[in-house]
């Protein structure tokens, strides 16, 4: 019986695994569709000795903290499949001209990056970021994508999800978190670790501020119509 050369069979057998790999990844993307997340590699990392989290569904989130987050991280994220290349040319030209760069990372990017996978960056972690961006968008609607980032987000050192921000720095629940309270936790986004919701400078409230004015903008809560 012919045989095919061993380095035929490799690469069969590579190719084979790849493809399993990403068909696996897949699956797992659609499953996360419905079930609760209840942990990720960014709160492992930093659990001393442990995060606080509570999962809440998107009936138990108050609408402003959803407004909120799009006004302040990404306002395209009703209307863009998972990439907003009007900021990521903005961010390259910035970038070019030596300016303080911008983040261009969208909402769904954030979720990939958060949910499945590890800090850090390399190529092949802003590779299969793309590559799970690509299947959250395709897979999940937007309101999904908006439940899974505010239930995983970190809103300070320890501090990771809605629900247990809104309980720590405001002691409620998620679900009745006003408009300043929503811009107050977003406004702290751009780098949870020095910036604080509790005692707030006063560059946090400069942000928060511009957030409200967001918010009103693009039209309350009204906005999150388009994600039904």
């Amino acid at each position: 019986m012919n045989r095919r050369p061993w380095p035929v069979r490799l690469l069969r057998a590579a190719v084979t695994a790849l493809l399993a790999t990403a068909m696996l990844s897949v699956a797992v993307v659609l499953a996360f569709r419905w079930l609760p997340v209840p942990t990720t590699a960014f709160m492992i990392r930093d659990a001393e000795p442990g995060p606080a989290h509570d999962w809440v569904s998107w009936s138990e989130i108050s609408g402003h903290a959803a407004v909120a987050v799009i006004a302040a991280e990404d306002q395209n994220f009703p209307t863009h499949d998972g990439f907003d290349f009007q900021a990521i040319d903005q961010a390259m030209v910035d970038a070019g001209r030596g300016r303080p760069q911008r983040g261009a990372s969208t909402i769904s990017q954030q979720v990939a990056k958060n949910l499945f996978l590890w800090p850090g960056r390399s190529w092949l972690r802003k590779g299969l970021e793309v590559w799970f961006t690509i299947w959250i968008e395709a897979l999940w609607p937007k309101q999904r994508i908006l439940e899974v980032y505010l239930n995983s987000v970190e809103f300070g050192r320890g501090v990771w999800g809605v629900e247990a921000a809104s309980r720590q720095y405001f002691g409620k629940p998620a679900a009745r978190l006003t408009r300043h309270d929503a811009a107050l936790l977003a406004a702290v986004l751009p780098n949870p670790k020095r910036l604080r919701v509790a005692n707030p400078s006063a560059y946090v409230r400069r942000r928060q501020d511009w957030i409200l004015g967001q918010m009103r903008g693009l039209g309350g809560t009204g906005l999150l119509k388009a994600l039904d």
